[in-house]
């Protein structure tokens, strides 16, 4: 199995970050419909705040030295934090790496959490149950809620869980 090493960011890393970040908007393209922009970036309000906003904390995955994926948490200084954006280039998933991942950032704020994701999205629906169940047993659950702003889009699936230190 191949090693995984998850480390807030740093500013050194944005670079490194934003690169992956257009590979995940890529991959989220085929269930939001949204291309790029005329210069091929994607919308980065999430990047832009995870790198500078209060509350929000961005983390890079490697494998072998090598950036495998990220992280974006916000609500820190809330009661349940939430698993805004994460990402595991495909070269590196599948390998249990993501799992490794997601239990390293919740154990460094243990805690209520929620992560959304979408329904057509079937890997994404099979990773975050086995996510949930791994960390909290059977104790985690499941609901649809509308995206706001997006009527025309099915709502997003949200799993809610408990992670203790």
């Amino acid at each position: 199995m191949p090693d995984v090493s998850v480390r807030l960011a740093t500013v050194d890393d944005r670079p490194a970050v934003e690169r992956l970040w257009l590979m995940f908007r890529h991959d989220m393209s085929e269930f939001s419909g949204r291309l790029p922009f005329p210069d091929g970036t994607f919308r980065g309000e999430r990047l832009e705040a995870a790198f500078t906003e209060t509350g929000w904390a961005p983390y890079l995955l490697t494998s072998d030295d090598c950036p495998a994926g990220f992280a974006f948490v916000r609500a820190l200084t809330e009661p349940t934090h939430v698993l805004n954006s994460f990402f595991v280039v495909r070269g590196a998933r599948r390998a249990g790496i993501g799992l490794r991942a997601v239990q390293q950032v919740v154990a460094s704020h243990p805690g209520r959490w929620e992560v959304a994701f979408q329904d057509a999205n079937a890997a994404a629906v099979r990773f975050w149950r086995r996510v949930a169940t791994e960390i909290a047993g059977e104790a985690w659950s499941e609901e649809r809620r509308p995206i706001p702003g997006r009527p025309d889009l099915p709502p997003d699936v949200w799993i809610s869980f408990r992670a203790d230190s």
